[in-house]
């Protein structure tokens, strides 16, 4: 039976068996099957991987594994210098758009508050996710390896926190947000943008009192949503100060 040989650099041990963490696996397989497949079958998705080098050579997904190969996948953590490196994926066009999972709603509020295009809904069936991700050019958050696994997500990434102020420090460095962020200028409630409003035009859509203490108000043009730097807006804006320093 052939074997090939694999050493999974970084993070990507993160995905596999303890047993298998950052040492050499020899693993058999039967017929032509891609280093893609075979690395999946390991454990670790393709969104996560940045470069596959076998013999010395930098190869893409859809590389034929030969008997005997050995085969380095590294993450984004490192990349070594190899002649003619084969890309995985085209670079990401512009600044970063995303679509997450069910799991991660408390997450998607966060980055739609640093002013990043951001969907989410809690019904979103997992082909969805998927399908919206490359039509759109989204990068898929995800707390499901499998989602991750799917054809169709070219940018994607398992989120590893659990803690959700943990989550928003972990994409931000992830993604390079830092300099990008465009604080309060997106809906945290539907991901539309915000506008200025007139205290005059909504001061009967206030809760009593509102426009007696605060004369700055924003409005969502998609859902109506209205906004004022109360009490939750001076929370936000600490949590925003604490990820980003």
């Amino acid at each position: 039976m052939p074997t090939a040989h694999f050493r999974f650099h970084d993070t990507l041990n993160f995905f596999l068996p303890r047993a298998s963490k950052d040492r050499l696996i020899n693993h058999d397989y039967e017929g032509r099957v891609s280093v893609k497949d075979m690395i999946e079958s390991l454990g670790v998705p393709h969104t996560e991987i940045e470069m596959i080098v076998i013999n010395g050579r930098s190869v893409d997904f859809n590389t034929i594994v030969q008997h005997g190969a050995s085969i380095n996948v590294y993450s984004t953590l490192f990349v070594p210098q190899i002649p003619n490196p084969e890309p995985l994926r085209p670079p990401y066009p512009g600044r970063p758009k995303f679509i997450l999972d069910q799991h991660l709603g408390r997450l998607a509020a966060y980055l739609r508050m640093m002013g990043f295009d951001t969907l989410y809904r809690n019904d979103y069936h997992d082909e969805e996710l998927a399908q919206v991700s490359h039509d759109e050019t989204r990068i898929l958050l995800t707390r499901d390896i499998g989602l991750l696994k799917r054809s169709a997500v070219i940018y994607g990434y398992f989120v590893r926190e659990t803690n959700r102020r943990k989550q928003l420090a972990e994409i931000t460095v992830r993604y390079s947000l830092k300099d990008q962020v465009i604080p309060f200028s997106r809906c945290m409630k539907c991901n539309g943008l915000v506008e200025d409003v007139p205290r005059e035009s909504i001061e009967d859509q206030l809760p009593e009192g509102t426009a007696r203490y605060y004369d700055t108000f924003h409005r969502c043009t998609s859902c109506g949503q209205i906004y004022w730097k109360g009490a939750h807006h001076q929370r936000m804006q600490a949590l925003l100060k604490e990820v980003l320093e």
